[in-house]
C-alpha cells in the first residue's frame, strides 16, 4: 500500500498542499497531469528526496515520513534511468544488492532471475552506451526490482520510445506487475499507458488529487 495524507512540498514558489490518495496493496496506480503540476514531486516525496511541510506517508504498515530515503526499500525509475557508463548492465543490476550486503552467492542467481523476468539476459555483459531506449528502460526496471521491493515508482518510464516499442514496454510493465505482486505508482501524461495499466488511477490538478476514470481521461486531454 500507498498512502499520502495531506501531504504538503514546497519547493522555492512551488506548492502541494494536503495531497492525499491511496494506492491499495499489490494495485497498480497511475498518476496523472499536466507537466509542472508537481507529479515528479510527488514520487520524490514518497522516496523521501523532498522533505514534507505537512502531513505523513505510509507504505504499508510503516510510517516513512520521517526516514531516509535508504530505510524505505523503495524500487524508484526516475525519468532519465541514471545508468552508469562504466558499469554492464549485470553490474548496475546487482549494484542495490552489494549495496545491501546481500551474501556474494546470492547475488549473481538473483541478477539472472531478475533479468530473465525482464528478458534482458543477453544484455549482462554489456554497457549502456549500446543500448536501446527499450532496452535501457528494463535494465533500470530490473535494477529496481532486483532486491524485491514491496513499492515500485515509475516516473513517466516509457517517455522518448517509439510507439511500438511503447506498446512492448506496457506489456513488459503488466506482465512483471503480474509476477511480483509489487505495489506500483507510475507516473504519465499518457491515457493509453492508463487504460493499459491502471487498477487505479489519480489526476493531480491544481494541487490536489481527484480519483476515477472520467478524472485520468480529462487529465490525458489537458
Amino acid at each position: 500500500m500507498i498512502m499520502l495524507d495531506a501531504v504538503t512540498v514546497r519547493s522555492g514558489g512551488f506548492e502541494l498542499r494536503d495531497v492525499g490518495f491511496t494506492v491499495p496493496a499489490g494495485a497498480y496506480g497511475v498518476l496523472m497531469g499536466r507537466t509542472g503540476s508537481g507529479k515528479s514531486t510527488v514520487l520524490e516525496a514518497i522516496c523521501g528526496l523532498r522533505p514534507l511541510a505537512a502531513g505523513a506517508i505510509r507504505l504499508g504498515d510503516r510510517d516513512v515520513t520521517r526516514l531516509p530515503t535508504a530505510a524505505r526499500d523503495i524500487g524508484y525509475v526516475p525519468q532519465d534511468r541514471v545508468l552508469f557508463s562504466h558499469m554492464t548492465v549485470g553490474r548496475q543490476i546487482a549494484l542495490p544488492l552489494e549495496v545491501r550486503r546481500w551474501p556474494r552467492a546470492t547475488i549473481g542467481p538473483r541478477v539472472a532471475e531478475v533479468a530473465a523476468l525482464l528478458g534482458i539476459e543477453p544484455l549482462l555483459t554489456r554497457h549502456p552506451a549500446g543500448l536501446s531506449g527499450g532496452e535501457a528502460q528494463r535494465v533500470a526496471l530490473a535494477r529496481a526490482l532486483v532486491f524485491r521491493p514491496e513499492v515500485l515508482l515509475l516516473d513517466e518510464p516509457l517517455t522518448g520510445l517509439d510507439e511500438a516499442t511503447r506498446a512492448g514496454a506496457c506489456d513488459v510493465l503488466a506482465g512483471v506487475h503480474r509476477s511480483t505482486g509489487v505495489t506500483v505508482l507510475h507516473v504519465t501524461h499518457d491515457s493509453r499507458e492508463s487504460r493499459r495499466l491502471a487498477d487505479v488511477c489519480f489526476v493531480l490538478e491544481k494541487g490536489g488529487v481527484v480519483q476515477g476514470d472520467e478524472a485520468c481521461a480529462a487529465g490525458a486531454m489537458a
